[in-house]
């Protein structure tokens, strides 16, 4: 019988014992539910647990701050009780304060990513896990499925001076590793004394070649620009636009799966990316108006991606290969300049892309598959860095 950890929970004997007696800290958001919805705070109160104290991630405990908005410490109506933030103004509020760990003996995270290395969750989790570690606490994960796959790998690796919060370690764009084999590898990597503190509960009869469709699991949006599993497939690659001024359809109901710009030119677009012959997706021309961020209320021209193969579909291809396309075609097309994820002396695309060399061959229009080509080295590194860490086989 196929289980995540959270299904497991209240099974687990020694946990439930160190839950019920313990002063608990709780790490979760919106999509820490069980496959019926039943979230994780509903499942302790349930089991007579009550934690000392409930962190929260980028976007909130229910997901309603948008991307890069800052989250106060508040107290929650639905929680009933005060919701620690762990995305706040500044860099230094990415971490827990020593004052939050004082009373606590135990950190409990369950957390929902996504599988691609910008996606903020891991982080938190292995910020917050870190630190606790680090005090002698006993840490206590919840592990979920890769909801795109655990096999399939694609991008490169993060070069040092471009460590940021969209890739805080160096690993794969499309990493293809849960929350938990991630937080195992570091704790390793890190070499902390404290490691034997973590505790991974794992799932049961997970398969990672499979999607989240595939699992017959509870969709819950983890973030509020996350609306469906073909979101997240799509995710690696169009959240590269992230870095530029087109609009990656964030203020429209498909964010990631939308695309474009008041001045993009659609005909001359589509021919250039109909001659790239991308794998597993085409591009249906629309128009659309975003009711807020990049281009407000304009209306802009553009795109929606439809997946028609998701085993030959390659988001970090699509990806570039529009950046490559629209930045060749279009004058007003331009890299994103503002602060992003904390940090203003570097540009968003190189945050992203984890280097400036990628962006300059880019904008010498080299041909977005000898780009990729060209990381296979650092994709082979990886897989077998990973290896020994994966938990499901």
């Amino acid at each position: 019988m196929k289980k995540t950890a959270i299904e497991q929970l209240l099974s687990t004997q020694h946990l439930m014992h160190i839950l019920q007696t313990g002063r608990i800290g709780v790490l979760c958001h919106a999509a820490s539910v069980d496959r019926h919805g039943v979230h994780l705070l509903q499942i302790l109160s349930q089991a007579q647990i009550s934690p000392k104290r409930i962190f929260s991630p980028e976007h909130g405990l229910w997901a309603a701050a948008q991307d890069m908005e800052s989250v106060e410490d508040t107290f929650d109506a639905i929680a009933g009780t005060r919701v620690t933030s762990l995305y706040g103004h500044s860099l230094e509020t990415l971490s827990p304060s020593a004052e939050a760990l004082n009373d606590l003996d135990l950190i409990l995270i369950d957390l929902q990513d996504v599988g691609a290395r910008y996606y903020t969750y891991v982080y938190t989790a292995w910020l917050l896990a870190r630190a606790s570690l680090q005090r002698g606490m006993r840490v206590v994960l919840l592990d979920r499925p890769n909801p795109i796959g655990g096999v399939a790998l694609e991008g490169n690796l993060v070069d040092e001076r471009f460590r940021s919060f969209v890739g805080m370690r160096s690993i794969m764009t499309r990493h293809g590793m849960t929350i938990g084999e991630l937080l195992s590898m570091w704790s390793c990597e890190d070499n902390l004394p404290e490691r034997s503190n973590l505790e991974i509960v794992q799932m049961q009869g997970y398969d990672r070649h499979a999607c989240f469709d595939a699992l017959n699991l509870c969709w819950v949006l983890p973030s509020p620009n996350m609306p469906a599993l073909e979101t997240a497939i799509l995710y690696p690659g169009m959240c590269l636009l992230e870095g530029t001024n087109l609009s990656e359809g964030r203020g429209t109901t498909r964010p990631f799966e939308t695309f474009g710009a008041p001045w993009l030119d659609v005909r001359t677009t589509n021919e250039a990316l109909k001659l790239m012959h991308l794998p597993g997706v085409f591009f249906r021309p629309l128009s659309f108006k975003p009711m807020f961020q990049k281009h407000a209320h304009s209306l802009c021209h553009g795109f929606q991606l439809h997946i028609t193969d998701r085993q030959a579909f390659r988001p970090l291809l699509t990806g570039m290969a529009i950046l490559s396309a629209i930045s060749a075609l279009h004058e007003d097309f331009a890299w994103r300049t503002e602060a992003y994820e904390f940090v203003a002396d570097r540009l968003a695309i190189d945050l992203l892309l984890g280097n400036d060399i990628l962006r300059k061959r880019i904008e010498s229009q080299d041909n977005p598959r000898h780009i990729l080509e060209s990381m296979h080295a650092e994709s082979q590194t990886w897989r077998e860095q990973r290896e020994e860490f994966l938990l499901y086989r």
